[in-house]
C-alpha cells in the first residue's frame, strides 16, 4: 500500500513537472514575437533551462524506478525466504493500526 502511495505521489509530481515544462515552452513560443537582443537572450536561457530540466527529470525518473525495482526485489526475496515472519509482521502492524484507529 505504501508503494502505491509513493508511486502515485511520484506520478503526480512527474505530471506536474511535465505540465510546467509544457507551459514554459508555450511561453517561450509566445515570446518569439518580441524583438531585440534581450528577448533573444531570454529565449535562449529559457530553452537551455528547459533542456536541463528535462534531462534532470529523466535521470530522476530512471533513478526512482531502479530504486523501486530494487526495493521490490529485496522485499519479495525476504517474504519468500521468511513467510511466517512476514505474516507475523503484517499481523502486528495490522493490530497496531487497529488499536490506533479504535482510540479515535
Amino acid at each position: 500500500m505504501t508503494s502505491k502511495t509513493a508511486q502515485n505521489a511520484q506520478e503526480t509530481l512527474m505530471a506536474d513537472f511535465q505540465t510546467l515544462v509544457r507551459d514554459t515552452e508555450k511561453l517561450l513560443e509566445h515570446t518569439a514575437s518580441l524583438a531585440g537582443d534581450q528577448a533573444d537572450e531570454l529565449r535562449s536561457k529559457i530553452h537551455d533551462s528547459l533542456l536541463r530540466a528535462r534531462e534532470t527529470l529523466k535521470l530522476t525518473e530512471d533513478s526512482l524506478r531502479e530504486r523501486g525495482q530494487a526495493a521490490l526485489g529485496v522485499t519479495e526475496e525476504y517474504v519468500q525466504s521468511n513467510p511466517w515472519r512476514s505474516v507475523g509482521i503484517a499481523a502486528g502492524v495490522g493490530l497496531l493500526i487497529g488499536l490506533l484507529a479504535g482510540r479515535r
